[in-house]
């Protein structure tokens, strides 16, 4: 009866879906720990900035804080405010952290090494990219407190704002590319990466990233001086952890993917043997720490941004300014054929 049983079962089906829970695993476990020493990473630089020390207490030169920091959050104590929406509290930290996490389904590492290699990537990432504005709203809406609402509004009209330039900057992505397949658009720069083709457009997706992110000069839906750290104000414990996990791991998402579009993803600067023979992900990794430097920098050097500025640079200089390139672009590629 059992050997029956035994005969009926898809095994190839089977060993494929552990290898997909196995290639799972592999990609997120050293997520988390990117996550957790990115945080690290960014209280030493900007301490290195600031002329300080940063942590030095816990472990070798403060290697173990992130660890004590996540320690520590475990063992407090969980406050539901009475007044709150219930459920839709408890939700909201998740709708901020799994959308960070998914996106990394379709991220190439190096050829051949993507766990779905879909045609429509770029599509696929922007939709993940867009739904952390509802665990935000959902925050802001479920704490029942003006300061938290408040935030997680800014927070909704400023991504929506950056992503309609972040839109226009992949579509002359795509066009150059002639392909939405992230592991298409990385093949297609081995002559010339698009951060030099068109350098104005990555310009202006880093800038669009960081207030995609929330991050500093950009974040205003945190601002402390005014909303009291915005839509997460009533959040501690582990949610308040996964709201941080959620930020970081967006951080390293929106850098792979500038690293696919602009960067060559897991392609030497230089066509030379020696560096050929270092291995693509390690190419692709270490242009991820440069796009994610460039986060900690912004926030070390820039003071934050007042609301209309952040506004006005949106619509009135990124948006036209796109607009004119993705014309600009697709005109020179039918004058030469190309499309």
């Amino acid at each position: 009866m059992i050997a029956e049983y035994l005969t009926l079962i898809n095994w190839e089906n089977i060993s494929y879906l552990v290898i997909t829970i196995l290639k799972i695993v592999g990609i997120s476990l050293p997520l988390f720990l990117t996550v957790a020493y990115l945080t690290l990473a960014e209280r030493k630089v900007i301490a290195a900035m600031q002329l300080r020390l940063g942590p030095t207490e816990v472990g070798y030169k403060g290697s173990l804080q992130p660890i004590a920091d996540a320690v520590k959050l475990m063992f407090k104590e969980f406050v539901l405010p009475s007044a709150s929406s219930k459920v839709v509290f408890v939700i909201a930290p998740l709708m901020v952290f799994v959308p960070a996490l998914i996106a990394w389904a379709v991220i190439p590492f190096d050829e051949g090494i993507v766990l779905a290699d879909v045609n429509l990537g770029v599509l696929y990432l922007l939709a993940t990219s867009s739904l952390g504005v509802y665990g935000v709203l959902m925050a802001g809406w479920a704490s029942n407190s003006s300061y938290a609402f408040l935030g997680s509004i800014r927070s909704a009209a400023q991504m929506v704002s950056y992503e309609v330039s972040m839109g226009l900057t992949l579509m002359s992505v795509i066009l150059m590319a002639g392909s939405m397949n992230l592991t298409d658009i990385v093949m297609a720069q081995q002559g010339l990466w698009y951060c030099i083709l068109a350098f104005p457009m990555f310009i202006v997706f880093v800038i669009s990233i960081l207030a995609e992110t929330n991050r500093a000069p950009f974040d205003l839906p945190e601002a402390e001086a005014e909303l009291v750290a915005g839509y997460n104000v009533e959040y501690g414990s582990m949610a308040f952890a996964l709201f941080f996990l959620g930020e970081y791991a967006n951080m390293i998402m929106m850098s792979a993917f500038t690293v696919i579009l602009f960067l060559g993803g897991w392609l030497p600067p230089l066509d030379i043997p020696i560096f050929n023979a270092i291995p693509g992900v390690f190419w692709f990794f270490g242009k991820i720490a440069f796009i994610l430097f460039i986060f900690l920098w912004a926030r070390a050097t820039f003071p934050r941004f007042r609301y209309d500025q952040l506004m006005r640079l949106g619509w009135k200089i990124f948006l036209p300014f796109t607009l004119f390139w993705l014309v600009l672009t697709a005109s020179v590629m039918h004058l030469m054929g190309v499309a």
